[in-house]
């Protein structure tokens, strides 16, 4: 079969006033970045038209490093939708350079299930995380600046929460000490990046309804604490007006296309192992009111991603999923039933049926928010018809729907049977949202509650400094907010070498991270690091430019 970057410099492109045409949105409101890629200028929102609309959540069981392919899913279900003559459009995360340059490669899909232009979104696309990282080092140097001025001051700032950040793994910048060389150079302070997606500015961006809402959320930032204990934000500092105008465009959804021409909203990144990994509620918004089936995804598994979907995003933007799919992959399956690297591409049912622990837990995830399910495998063409005859009749005894993708050899061709199932499940849509947690609990009841539901452990541990915030949490009068996990995303534990499985373990909180302006509490739990490294061979040793094209990013 033909690379990636193969199929999609042959497939034709249309153009993208084309797309936007065709699905319905004025031509007023396009903002084109080039031939082949645009911002969408959404005024307001038909709240009665997005209710109508069919909004298909897409997560999966615990991954490998190998990736379970979960764009490569929704890319594939939204072709076979189309292909059943149904009103669909994606709704996905932007890439980041980091994960691009580093372990993964591109997050644009695969095979024949790709949105393009590949490359672009890969890179610099329309330049959102660019802004981000731009507006988050701004606030930052201002945030110095103020110090720099006030030293000695009532008015001084003791602590400091907020980090810079760039959109790149970067182990050496997790812990710095900046100001060095003599006082002109400002305050010496221990401090660190984080990587882009970690920003509290993308979280901001991707659960923001608006520019409006987006500068508000920009002033009730938390930056810091004062001498006299007092929260600092950057209302205070008084530059909320400068960081939402470099925001203004990255604020706008950005509009691409599948390889078969299907609508795709992309825009927004957090990671979901240390943001709350969904894209923008903007974008999710867009496409309900232009679809009337929409795919998004929330990264990871489901007891990451797809949690914090539930629980943060839809409680705040109001939205309320038809149904969820859960991708699967024979290797993961395998590996989780006690299978190796080496052997897990080879025909094995006994570790096949004992990986199903992993997808039963995950199932039983997703229903305990009320969501009808749909087990996907993502098919690889060493699985035999064996092997996919033993999940289905599983998953029949499970009493849970089960369909194959064949949509990266096939396209949308290959996702017909995930497609009618879906349209099946979605004419009796999944009932309303139930939350792991009430909002009015207290912040370790939600963590535990989490924890407990969730990933099935038995309680959590908090050590001195989550202690020391949840009190301080308490007087700032957030206890309202809901929690974000940052935890690694290979085991339901703090610890990625114990599935967890069992049952019998414990969640270590080391720290609370208050985002206020993106209205939540970030939970850091075991050896979580928001600045990534890379590997040993990172994927920039394949990245490259032959005869003026962009090569090695798939």
């Amino acid at each position: 079969m033909k690379s990636d970057y193969e199929i999609a410099q042959e497939c034709p492109i249309r153009r993208i006033d084309t797309i936007a045409a065709e699905m319905g949105l004025p031509a007023e409101r396009l903002i084109p970045y080039g031939h082949y890629k645009a911002k969408m200028d959404v005024q307001e929102f038909d709240e009665a038209r997005i209710a109508r609309s069919k909004l298909i959540l897409v997560t999966a069981i615990t991954p490998t490093k190998a990736g379970i392919g979960k764009t490569t899913t929704s890319v594939g279900l939204a072709d076979g939708l189309r292909k059943l003559k149904k009103n669909a459009v994606l709704a996905l995360r932007e890439p980041s350079l980091g994960p691009c340059f580093g372990m993964k490669g591109g997050a644009a899909g695969g095979g024949y299930s790709q949105i393009v232009p590949m490359e672009d979104i890969n890179l610099h696309f329309t330049g959102d995380f660019h802004a981000i990282t731009s507006a988050n080092n701004t606030l930052a140097a201002l945030m110095d600046n103020y110090r720099f001025y006030t030293r000695g001051k009532p008015e001084a700032i003791k602590t400091v929460l907020l980090k810079r950040c760039l959109d790149v793994n970067d182990r050496v910048l997790r812990k710095i000490v900046t100001a060095l060389d003599g006082p002109n150079n400002g305050i010496p302070s221990e401090t660190g990046f984080v990587i882009t997606p970690a920003s509290e500015l993308m979280a901001m961006l991707c659960l923001a309804e608006g520019l409006e809402d987006l500068r508000k959320r920009i002033g009730d930032m938390l930056l810091g604490f004062t001498f006299a204990g007092e929260p600092f934000t950057a209302a205070q500092l008084g530059v909320t007006g400068a960081i939402t105008a470099l925001l203004k465009d990255a604020i706008l959804p950005n509009l691409v296309q599948t390889l078969e021409g299907c609508p795709a909203i992309v825009h927004g990144g957090p990671f979901a192992n240390i943001a709350h990994g969904c894209n923008s509620v903007m974008a999710t918004k867009t496409a309900m009111q232009y679809g009337d089936y929409v795919i998004t995804e929330a990264g990871f598994a489901s007891d990451l991603g797809a949690e914090k979907f539930f629980n943060i995003k839809c409680r705040k933007a109001g939205l309320q999923p038809a149904m969820s799919v859960l991708v699967a992959t024979s290797q993961a399956i395998k590996l989780s039933g006690g299978a190796t690297e080496k052997t897990m591409m080879l025909p094995d049912l006994a570790s096949l049926e004992m990986g199903l622990r992993n997808v039963a837990k995950h199932i039983s995830i997703l229903r305990s928010f009320g969501q009808k399910v749909l087990v996907v495998l993502n098919r690889y063409q060493f699985d035999t018809d064996e092997e996919i005859a033993f999940l289905r009749d599983w998953c029949n005894r499970q009493e849970v729907s089960f369909a194959v993708n064949n949509a990266f050899a096939q396209g949308g061709e290959g996702a017909m049977e995930m497609a009618q199932a879906v349209v099946e499940l979605c004419e009796n849509p999944s009932p309303a949202l139930q939350y792991t947690y009430e909002l009015t609990d207290d912040v370790e009841t939600k963590i535990r509650k989490i924890v407990t539901r969730i990933y099935g452990g038995r309680d959590i541990v908090l050590y001195k400094k989550a202690q020391e915030m949840i009190r301080r949490i308490h007087q700032l009068g957030l206890d309202h907010l809901p929690i974000c996990m940052a935890k690694t995303q290979y085991s339901f534990t703090d610890d990625p070498t114990v599935s967890g499985l069992d049952g019998d373990f414990t969640i270590h909180v080391d720290d609370l991270v208050i985002s206020r302006g993106a209205g939540f509490i970030v939970a850091v739990c075991g050896e979580m690091m928001r600045m990534p490294g890379l590997p040993k061979i990172p994927q920039a040793n394949f990245i490259d430019v032959i005869n003026g094209k962009i090569i090695g990013v798939s």
